[in-house]
This record gives structure tokens, sequence and C-alpha cells, in this order.
């Protein structure tokens, strides 16, 4: 090569930027500013293609530029990326599509719906959106937020769901018709996270609405669960919810049972509840003694313990970011530094990786750009700050947009080994996938506020605050305000209240009627069946006596927390031993 060339390509290589991939000359952190702008046009190229060519079905097939219905025709892909626009900036999007929710879903409808899908995605969604909306610049009603459009949206979504609740344990149905109910014939098989993962949705609605019995019908299922686990503390995938009896005796923290552990800790941290909190880190014990082996989780006979599957299921990897928040971070760490050498391996994490082999398993080799190992990154590094964490982030960019962005968007990849795609964008990749990758990419983000500002809002029940942090993110990325949870308490104590009057006053004229010897029933006072009640009057009392003892709340302050665990408003749960 002649020396002038070699000189001419040399100043052409310092003058080239470095590879978005690799991090600076001097080892430090990928740009978190640069990936945070990458983040941002991804998400508008996949937005604005579903838009454009598969609104109003639930999501976007990129391969072939259409739309299809999916989870239950309810234009989920719009549900599920509308509090991701806020968190992007854009408000003005945002009030547009609550406009176009408001005009456009309809949950009166004759279709076959996921029990679990639809309140993690549309529940979970429209919560989220309806607590973010005055932040949005949405004009709120009067009463918000303990009324508004996308709240009533919610509740009407929740309560299609609750005749999957009538069963004898209390477990639900994993399908129920938005319009008749459960099928006659359908299976009473649910998988466990089917049946735990309702509590943080539920316990919010009945928070803002003040009907107690979406809270009601999760704690039941949750405490079901609590009581059908084996004598060595573990659960498995599947149970019938007519018998409570285990069908899939697989115990894990992957497929089938993950958000149920997710959410009993995350519904300790919104409801300040020292039960559920005591459940998960029993459960924990008997997690790290029967299926933890060298910082790898494996699946195991519920009875037993002993090993069935010695594989990495790639919706393991929300555990890192779970023991985050009890503040077990030097496990965390371990265990996201193996799934992190799994991504490395493939350009994503497969659906299933056989540990001992080190290779993927037939059949299970695809990544439909999942969120999970990103969920942890996100909550790892606002825990710790390891830049290992942003190239973790920055590893991820890289591989969704070389291998599966493709003209209308971005497709499922079928399989790592060679690439191939399907035709498929889910909705999680923009309510979730996205939404991680930038918050962990923006750290200024009003998502990560620690309690420096915060909102004032008047409502009928007294003053609140809100905005002030701490966002609890559901097993969907849609974050709930906890400090909501408060605004409208009132409205539930007082109905609480009123039914105690109620019963008071019926006992005082029962007996006043016996003492002037009148006839009168002898049956208990049945109260008035409200809209989705799905109590027997007979089975009422036992019911109202499992309301939590009232709090006094002073008005413009913080709830003091009753139980060891802290909640700081950096997204962490850290125990007092600790």
């Amino acid at each position: 090569m002649p020396f002038q060339l070699f000189i001419l390509l040399s100043l052409l290589c310092a003058l080239l930027p470095l590879h978005h991939g690799a991090p600076g000359p001097d080892g430090s952190a990928p740009d978190p500013a640069h990936y945070r702008e990458r983040v941002k046009a991804m998400f508008y190229h996949a937005y604005d293609s579903y838009l454009e060519n598969a609104f109003p079905f639930d999501e976007l097939r990129p391969l072939t530029c259409d739309g299809h219905d999916t989870w239950g025709s309810f234009s989920l892909t719009l549900i599920d990326a509308l509090d991701t626009l806020l968190i992007l900036g854009n408000v003005s999007e945002f009030q547009r599509v609550v406009e176009v929710l408001q005009d456009n879903v309809d949950f009166d409808i004759d279709v076959n719906a996921s029990v679990f899908e639809t309140n993690i995605r549309v529940v979970g969604g429209l919560l989220s959106a309806h607590l973010l909306s005055k932040k949005a610049g949405v004009e709120v009603e009067a009463g918000w937020p303990c009324s508004g459009p996308l709240l009533r949206m919610a509740e009407e979504a929740a309560r299609k769901l609750l005749p999957a609740f009538q069963t004898p344990t209390g477990m639900p149905y994993g399908t129920v018709n938005l319009l008749h109910g459960v099928n006659l014939g359908e299976t009473p098989v649910t998988c466990t996270a089917g049946i735990g993962t309702f509590i943080v949705e539920f316990a919010t609605l009945s928070s803002l609405t003040g009907d107690p019995v979406f809270e009601d019908v999760a704690r039941v299922a949750l405490m079901r669960l609590w009581e059908s686990r084996s004598d060595i503390g573990l659960v498995g995938n599947h149970i019938d919810v007519l018998t409570g009896k285990w069908v899939a005796q697989d115990a894990g923290i992957g497929a089938g049972v993950d958000s149920y552990f997710e959410y009993l800790v995350k519904g300790a941290i919104l409801l300040q509840d020292k039960k559920l909190m005591a459940m998960f880190l029993e459960y924990n014990k008997a997690i790290r003694n029967y299926t933890r082996f060298d910082d790898w989780y494996l699946w195991v006979q519920m009875y037993k313990g002993t090993v069935s599957m010695p594989v990495f299921q790639s919706l393991e990897a929300y555990w890192p970011g779970l023991q985050s928040l009890i503040g077990d971070i030097d496990n965390a760490m371990r265990t996201f530094l193996n799934y992190y050498t799994v991504w490395k391996q493939f350009g994503g994490l497969p659906e299933f990786y056989n540990i001992p082999q080190g290779y993927t398993v037939e059949k299970r080799e695809g990544y439909p750009l999942r969120p999970e190992l990103i969920e942890s990154a996100m909550y790892l590094y606002r825990a710790t700050g390891d830049p290992t964490l942003l190239e973790l982030g920055r590893d991820a960019v890289e591989s969704i947009e070389k291998i599966s962005k493709v003209e209308c968007g971005f497709a499922t990849i079928k399989d790592l080994r060679d690439h191939k795609l399907d035709n498929r964008m889910e909705s999680f990749f923009l309510a979730e996938t996205v939404k991680y990758l930038y918050l962990l990419f923006d750290p200024t983000n009003f998502i990560h506020n620690n309690g420096s500002t915060f909102d004032t809002v008047i409502t009928p029940y007294g003053e609140c605050i809100l905005g002030a942090g701490g966002y609890i993110f559901n097993t969907e990325a849609h974050p709930i305000d906890p400090a909501a949870l408060h605004c409208c308490r009132r409205l539930k104590e007082e109905q609480w209240e009123v039914e105690d009057l109620m019963r008071e006053f019926y006992s005082l004229k029962r007996n006043r009627s016996r003492f002037r010897k009148k006839t009168v029933s002898s049956g208990p006072w049945e109260p008035p069946a409200g809209p989705g009640t799905l109590f027997s009057p007979e089975n009422y009392d036992q019911v109202r006596e499992k309301k939590p003892a009232k709090q006094k709340i002073p008005l413009l302050s913080c709830p003091s927390q009753p139980f060891t665990s802290k909640l700081a408003l950096l997204g962490q749960v850290f125990l007092d031993s600790s």
C-alpha cells in the first residue's frame, strides 16, 4: 500500500465516528443521550407503522404491512403504547390517542379474551394513562383521579373479567367471553401467573372507584395459591381452578409462574402490605434452596425438588430486577451477568436455553423482542450505576435494529441462529421493551423522580400528592403512582362506615321488633347487591371481615410504612436487616 494512501485511510478512520455498539476509546460506557435518541426513533418507526398499516386491529404484522386481532379486538397496541408516549415526552399524541380510544374501543363484544392479558395490557394500560392524564395536559374532569373516562373504561374492562373468578376456589378461569361470561365447557386449567397477577391493577381500581370487589377477588386468588403450595414451599405451573389440584407440577420462576412472584413484591410495595412481602420471602427461600444452581434457576418437581428441566427461559430474565426491589443486589447482578452472556452469544435471548449444553432448545430458538432482561438492567442501573448495564442496553438497540427492523416496524425473530423473522410485532414491544430501554438511558425522566417535585391535587375527598415518584410498573410496564391509591380512599372508608351504620340500624330495628313481639324475619340483613358483586349474601359477613384496618392519613403527607420493608423513591425496597 502506498504510504500516502495509508496516511489518508488513517486520517479517515480517525475522523469517522466510533461504532455505536462499542464503548469510547477510554473504555467509557455508551453515551446515554445518543442511545436515548436511537430508542425514540425505534419507537416511532414501530408506532407509525402500526397507525399507518394496522390500526384499529390489535397488533401490526410487519412483514405484510397489515394488522390482525390477537387478544380481543381492543386496538391493543394503541392502549399499550399510550403511557410510553408520555414517557418519551409526546403530550400532543397522548391527548389525541385518549380521544381515539374513547371513541373507538368497545368492551361489550362477543369475544373470548384472556383474563390475564386483558388485565395487564388493557386494564393496566388504561389505569396508568388515567393517572398520567393531568401530567400529559389532558383536561381532566372534576373529581380526578377518582373519576375520569379512562378510569371508567378500565373499570368496564375489569368488570367483564369478574365472572372468571366465580369458581369454588376463587381462582379465575383463564378465558372469559366479554359478552356472555365464562363459556360452558371452558377449561378449568389455568397457569399460576394467570391466577396471581391481578392485585396491582385490581387494588388500584378498588382504591380509585371505591368498589372493593376488585381487590377482594385478587386477594382471594393470591391466598388460594399460597394455600396450595407444596410441603417444600413451591408452586407448580398449572392448576385446576375448580378442584384446586395441580395439573403441571414443574416449579420455577419462568413462564406460567413469573408474574405471580412479581405481584407479591409489587403488591406489597403498592399497598404497604406486610403479609404479601412475607409470602414472597418464604417463596424466595424455597426457590433458593431447590431451584438455584450457580446463579441459574432451573425447573424442579414441586413436591420433591428434583430437577425436571435444566433450562433458562427468556421470561425468567425479570428475576434480577425483582431481586433488586428487595435489596438483594449482589445476587441480582450475578444472575443478570449469566443471562447477559446468553444475549451476547445470540444477539438476543432465545425462549429456551439449555444450561448444561450452552445452546438453544429445539423449537424454542426465537426472540419475540421481549423486555425482561432490559427491565432488569433498568432496575439494576438505578440501584448501582454499573456501566455494564448500559452496555446491555446498547447491545439490545444494536441487535434489534440490525436483525428485526423491517420497512413496516420490527418483526419477531423466529430463530436467533439464522435470524429468520416472523410476521408479528407484539404490543409489548412498545409498552415494555422500548420503554425500559428509554428509561435506562434517561436518568432525568419524570418516572425516576426522587420526590423533589410533586403535584398537589384537590379531590372531593381532600388534597393529595401525586407525581412524587416511586412508580410501580405492572407486568406490562404500565406505571402506577402509588400515592394515587390514597387520593380516593375516604370514599371506600365512608362506604364501609355507611354499611356499618345500616347493619346497626337493621339490628336495632330487628331487636326492637322482637321486644314488641312482632313477627320479623329471622335471617341476617342482606345488603343490596352492587354492580359487579360476586359474593352471595350468606358469605357477605366473611368478606366484610377482610377489609383492612382504617388508617387515618394526614392530608398533604405520605403515609408511613407499617412494616419493615422501606420503599425508596429510586425504586427499591430495602429490608431493615440489609
